[in-house]
């Protein structure tokens, strides 16, 4: 299989799966290294495509017609998932987490969590690798891009996040 073809195939599984896939598994089913598989990637985003790496693998970002916003959130890390449950339970989708380092300047992780389920997984992850949020570098201060289906629902995660004292 060329290499062309492989990066066509590719971006059809991405395009039609409704999960993120590894690198690792794309790399099995092609019979190449996770190497090559990254350098693909690569390519098809130089090419256009909105392909998104996630803790969880790749995905193909669909969501181009939503509404989306940055906020700034200011909260301690043991209420990081209580945040992130305002973002999803109005049916907002947390794209990003982004923090303005004073050394590294601006640091961005690719968190894509779009409902409960995607919580869940992220929250127990989280507590198995003993993690700490990136807003920890930042007193708490942090940013999330966040998508949704309208402005409305927007305005509703924005209205309960500052009701909770989270919002800046």
């Amino acid at each position: 299989m060329s290499s062309k073809r492989r990066r066509e195939d590719i971006i059809k599984m991405l395009v039609e799966e409704n999960r993120a896939i590894k690198g690792t598994e794309l790399a099995s089913l092609f019979g190449v290294t996770r190497q090559i598989i990254v350098k693909d990637i690569a390519i098809l985003r130089a090419e256009g495509k909105n392909i998104i790496a996630t803790p969880d693998g790749y995905i193909y970002n669909k969501d181009v017609n939503k509404v989306k916003s940055i906020i700034a959130v200011n909260h301690e890390s043991n209420k990081t998932i209580e945040e992130l449950e305002i973002v999803v339970k109005y049916g907002g989708v947390i794209e990003d987490v982004i923090i303005e380092h004073p050394l590294y300047g601006e640091i961005r992780g690719n968190l894509m969590i779009k409902n409960l389920n995607d919580l869940n997984k992220f929250e127990k992850e989280f507590k198995n690798k003993k993690a700490k949020p990136l807003s920890n570098l930042t007193n708490g201060i942090h940013l999330h891009t966040i998508a949704a289906d309208s402005e409305e629902d927007i305005e509703s995660i924005k209205k309960e996040l500052d009701e909770k004292g989270f919002l800046l």
